[in-house]
């Protein structure tokens, strides 16, 4: 193994560790904001929030192509020691224009179909007004922010990341106690004190930058030529975040126009939980993308295959080994958690675990194919697959099946939408098939169906009703987790490597 890629794998590890150690602790203090949020709010408001704010990313989609093509051009200029400083100022620019167009599509088609179309009580129009508006501005501050974190992601400094989001949820977590001693509309104050983190966040962001990155102080300077490769690029990777948007946001405001806001009160508490558990996958990745897109600014494709199947497939063991303990005993965890929960809870959380699972195998592939910068084909699919999750959920719910049910579409269309994947991008980076089912889809498939079989013998024979009989099958579906992926779901080598780093650890706390 050669000095560099030897420093990369570490600075692949100190990244991933020091990412979650920032994820256990933001985890724990989010998990408990949000029984206080849900108390002190209520279904109806907590609800209301949920879907206005969500109502908002709706407009911001584009954002997201911006972000993609951001990070992208950050780190394919330092793969190859590039000019750097003219993409965070172009990229600037871009996000600057950008923030603008959204804030005028949110105070005209917004409004008009807040009022229009959304189900709210009368009597919280005004408290949903003011959240709408305070949403609205931290999103925008959210979207000038953009150039700053791709600036962080490419230069690998996770530990910004891992400070930096400490902040955030401690400062969430004093507004959830200033909120409940506050005597005014608590979802009004809420929302205000919301907008205001987003502003002390981003504020740090900037000034962590500039101390920094020398690229983020020069002159301000816009390269043509480079902002219309940005927006090219951006342009074909909408059609991806477009269809993230209906899933997500789209299903939510779907939800509320059929069933009203106790639903996406539901619905927010079970996208909340799969935001905890995707943090295992997530921050991987974070360390993990900056590494796939240098291997391929350097040539670098054996070390890039290798990269694409080992996260991908320990991705999806992250959320798997935590998801199943929560699968089993849903019922139980929720109420420990909150007390009362809104109907469709549980059928919501199982349902949008199992979509995690499958979405976790995307994120490596979509790097790499992001990586290349060949991505019209790959948008034009992806997209149009996943852009019938939405109305194909209205036909459905049309029918009068039950709110569920567009989780389940969902789920189908997610499998589909990563088997296109794999058959587009795998050849452009080229990679064999054959390879990546060998070595990520048939491990997975057969951890999958193994890992659950004695937890689930083992829930059958009693009732989930103590602390320690949860204890119990969250050590039992864990185990068996590691166990199978041991065992069944990593080859020869990996188990190798793996025994080697476990031998190290051991003699380390020897001496």
């Amino acid at each position: 193994m050669s000095n560099q890629t030897s420093d990369n794998n570490k600075r692949l590890a100190k990244n991933s560790l020091l990412l979650y150690v920032r994820m256990l602790l933001t985890m724990g203090i989010s998990l408990y904001t949000s029984r206080v949020v849900l108390s002190t709010l209520g279904f109806s408001d907590y609800g209301i929030y949920n879907v206005v704010g969500g109502f908002v990313a709706m407009f911001s989609f584009v954002n997201g192509s911006m972000t993609a093509a951001t990070q992208r051009f950050f780190t394919i200029e330092l793969g190859k020691n590039g000019d750097i400083g003219t993409v965070f100022n172009t990229s600037r620019a871009i996000h600057g224009l950008l923030a603008l167009v959204i804030f005028v599509l949110c105070e005209s088609v917004g409004l008009w179909f807040f009022y229009n179309k959304m189900q709210i009580p009368p009597e919280r129009m005004l408290a949903a007004f003011w959240t709408l508006q305070c949403s609205i501005l931290a999103t925008l501050v959210v979207i000038i922010s953009v150039p700053y974190n791709a600036v962080i992601v490419a230069h690998e400094k996770m530990s910004a990341f891992a400070y930096i989001s400490l902040l955030e949820v401690i400062l969430k977590l004093l507004i959830v106690f200033l909120v409940s001693w506050q005597k005014y509309d608590y979802l009004i104050v809420y929302a205000i004190l919301m907008l205001l983190v987003q502003i002390a966040i981003r504020l740090c962001y900037s000034v962590y930058c500039k101390r920094n990155f020398s690229e983020t102080k020069l002159p301000f300077n816009v390269n043509k030529k480079l902002f219309y490769q940005m927006l090219h690029f951006a342009g074909w990777t909408m059609g991806g975040n477009l269809a993230m948007m209906t899933y997500t946001q789209g299903l939510n405001v779907l939800l509320n126009i059929f069933f009203g806001p106790v639903v996406n009160a539901a619905r927010g508490i079970a996208v909340q939980v799969q935001n905890a558990i995707i943090a295992f996958c997530s921050n991987f990745m974070v360390a993990v993308k900056p590494q796939i897109t240098k291997t391929f600014a350097q040539n670098d494709l054996d070390r890039m295959h290798n990269l694409i199947a080992l996260s991908s497939k320990f991705s999806f063991y992250m959320i798997l080994c935590v998801s199943m303990p929560l699968m089993l005993g849903v019922k139980y965890i929720l109420n420990l958690w909150l007390g009362k929960v809104p109907a469709y809870t549980e059928v919501f959380l199982v349902i949008i675990l199992c979509s995690s699972m499958i979405r976790s195998l995307a994120e490596p592939i979509i790097t790499s194919i992001h990586a290349t910068g060949n991505i019209k084909r790959f948008q034009l699919v992806e997209g149009c697959l996943l852009l019938c999750i939405l109305p194909v959920s209205y036909c459905v719910l049309l029918l009068k099946y039950p709110p569920y049910s567009v989780f389940i579409v969902h789920l189908l269309f997610e499998i589909i939408t990563q088997a296109a994947r794999v058959f587009i991008v795998l050849p452009q980076i080229k990679m064999s098939i054959k390879t990546y089912l060998s070595r990520v889809v048939v491990p997975v498939v057969i951890v999958s169906f193994i890992s659950p079989i004695i937890p689930i013998c083992f829930k059958n024979q009693i009732v989930i009703s103590t602390f320690h009989i949860f204890v119990m099958i969250l050590i039992l579906s864990m185990l068996s987790v590691l166990l199978s992926v041991y065992v069944l779901g990593i080859n020869k080598r990996e188990r190798k490597q793996l025994n080697t780093i476990i031998k190290n650890v051991l003699n380390k706390n020897k001496i």
